[in-house]
């Protein structure tokens, strides 16, 4: 009985030692997992966004083309609204999937941001349905959808913590 009282504080620290032990990597693995955790929704968020703005951006191209057919905008491959109107209408309903998606998954500022922009996109439709012929006004409709544009970007850099990017305003040369 003596040796095992010797030995009982030898005892207590190996118990209290593997029982640290197994607090310390059951903390670590939560921590682990709710960084991947926090990782993939990261991951989900950008191709939501990336989706959204790659269609909304095909609808903004078919706008540019079909503008140029009106003589609105200087698009090098004018496209008539007879042909545009079955693409503009696939880019549409392309558009409410990606846009459900990052109502669910979006934060509320880029949810927002893509609001304004899709508003502007809209705006240029109507304008295009109507067949107006007004390079002015147009300019007007490009500069609202460029500035929404910016701002659903500068929103989803915000909210992913990315690094400030590109404005996209590229001057075009004639030749």
């Amino acid at each position: 009985m003596n040796a095992f009282i010797q030995q009982l504080p030898a005892l207590i620290g190996v118990v209290i030692g593997a029982l640290g032990s197994y607090l310390a990597v059951v903390r670590g693995d939560r921590v682990r997992f709710r960084h991947e955790q926090a990782a993939r929704w990261e991951e989900r968020r950008l191709a939501v966004y990336t989706e959204y703005a790659r269609t909304l951006k095909a609808s903004v191209t078919l706008n540019y083309r079909v503008a140029s057919h009106f003589g609105n905008d200087p698009h090098p491959h004018p496209l008539a609204p007879e042909e545009a109107t079955p693409l503009m209408a696939e880019a549409a309903v392309a558009r409410d999937p990606s846009g459900e998606a990052l109502i669910l998954l979006g934060s509320p500022l880029v949810v927002e941001r893509a609001r304004v922009w899709v508003v502007a996109v809209m705006e240029m439709e109507r304008f295009l349905r109507e067949e107006t012929h007004d390079p002015v006004a147009w300019q007007g409709l490009l500069a609202r959808q460029r500035a929404g544009r910016e701002g659903y970007n500068a929103a989803v850099r915000d909210d992913l913590a990315l690094p400030p990017g590109h404005s996209a305003h590229w001057p075009v040369t004639r030749a």
